[in-house]
């Protein structure tokens, strides 16, 4: 049961691992042009791998991480080839290689800098979650503008005024913005944000912002994968 509740802790915050490197699609070009659904099931190959690495069992057959994942295994089989990673026969896939493979494909080395807007409870808790440096994500700051919050350190990061977001944007070089203010505050934050030469907007607000062409979000549907989830019941 651990291994699953793993699986939907990292869904649940990243909905890691998966959405965030839908973003990342955006963020650089790929050798292979790959698609969302797939980039979710590889991030979700990549959590079962982690696991099976903890574990000490050194190959996966396409079988177990389609069992896993209540999925056909023939999927699983063609979306590693994706990888150019060859399994061993009557063996599978040595658990460490295969790892690798989805890493180097989805770029989880590229380190990808990120600042957190909004600290309220969303934004802090995604600021204590402490995987995210392994998926190349490294937040370096959260920013909100309440006198009450300012100052305050969370997971060794100091929360900033959001009128020096320009400055140390600029002085960092952050790529990503992630997101997470009260809803009516969000376009206004999402036009500071442009203004202040961010590209890459990770947004979790329940909002559609409205943004140049130049500008790539990703909005984070937290409510809407609820519904889905709980639709039968």
């Amino acid at each position: 049961m651990f291994f699953f509740y793993k699986v939907e802790y990292f869904n649940s915050i990243i909905s890691f691992c998966f959405n965030y490197n839908i973003l990342l699609c955006y963020y650089w070009d790929m050798e292979k042009k790959i698609s969302d659904k797939v980039i979710n099931r590889l991030t979700l190959y990549h959590c079962i791998l982690t696991d099976y690495i903890d574990k000490k069992i050194e190959f996966i057959s396409s079988k177990q991480i389609a069992g896993l994942l209540n999925i056909d295994d023939s999927q699983v089989r063609k979306d590693i080839n994706l990888l150019n990673n060859s399994g061993k026969n009557r063996v599978g896939y040595i658990v460490k290689e295969l790892k690798i493979s989805i890493e180097k494909t989805l770029g989880f080395k590229k380190t990808k800098k990120a600042f957190i807007i909004g600290a309220g409870n969303l934004g802090t808790a995604i600021a204590n979650y402490g995987n995210f440096k392994d998926y190349g994500l490294n937040i370096l700051s959260l920013f909100d503008n309440s006198p009450e919050k300012i100052g305050k350190i969370i997971n060794g990061m100091q929360i900033q005024d959001i009128t020096r977001l320009p400055e140390i944007a600029q002085r960092e070089e952050a790529d990503i913005a992630i997101l997470t203010v009260p809803a009516r505050f969000a376009q206004s934050t999402a036009e500071f944000l442009v203004n202040s030469n961010i590209k890459y907007i990770w947004n979790f607000a329940p909002v559609v912002l409205s943004v140049p062409s130049n500008v790539q979000v990703w909005n984070e549907n937290l409510m809407g994968n609820f519904l889905q989830f709980t639709y039968d019941i």
